[in-house]
């Protein structure tokens, strides 16, 4: 009698810890899709080894897609949260807003709206702050790295301020179009990102 109840004890824990497993969901451009490299080598493929040599068993989902924008991301976003339930949702969007040149303001707001939708779906969230290049102007690179820092404010969310810290600029650290991260390069993001991460999980 005594060894089934430790085998039914036994069997109840090793229940009680598959069902902590949650879902990782990352909506992102090409820096989290690995534009240009073997996905392999990406700093979601990276996240996803060093989440198991650490013990956590959360599935990740990297649903990046190269080019996406923060209006696209916020329109993708409500069917990937129905399809996913993920526990924490991962934004990196925003570089290819603001390359085109579009409003600060506007990025703020779809940022601001996934961030409210992932909350309503019961998802934690993580942002990553992006800036751009200084060719920009001042006036408008300045508006564009304070979207982040004032959606962490206002919305209460952890924020990796700039995810590219350490990478962008350095042209060994790039790939020849100097705008997307090389091999070299995917370790030191997601050192950037992991002890913010880490956390979450």
């Amino acid at each position: 009698m005594r060894a089934w109840f430790l085998s039914a004890g036994l069997g109840l824990l090793l229940l009680s810890q598959g069902a902590a497993a949650g879902t990782v969901l990352i909506v992102g451009d090409s820096i989290s899709a690995a534009f240009g490299l073997d996905t392999r080598v990406g700093w979601v493929s990276l996240l996803e080894q060093r989440m198991k040599q650490e013990g956590f068993t959360d599935k990740v989902v990297n649903a990046s897609i190269s080019g996406d924008t923060s209006a696209g991301g916020q329109a993708r976003l409500p069917a990937l949260l129905a399809e996913h339930k993920p526990e924490l949702v991962i934004l990196e969007l925003g570089g290819n807003d603001g390359l085109r040149g579009q409003q600060p303001a506007s990025l703020q707001q779809n940022l601001a709206t996934m961030i409210d939708k992932s909350r309503e779906a019961g998802a934690k969230v993580l942002l990553l702050g992006m800036q751009i290049p200084p060719n920009y102007g001042p006036r408008y690179t300045n508006a564009f790295k304070a979207v982040y820092s004032n959606l962490a404010e206002e919305k209460k969310v952890p924020l990796v301020p700039f995810f590219l810290e350490g990478v962008g600029g350095i042209p060994e650290l790039m790939q020849a179009d100097g705008l997307h991260p090389a091999a070299g390069a995917q370790g030191k993001l997601l050192e950037n990102v992991w002890p913010t991460l880490k956390p979450l999980l």
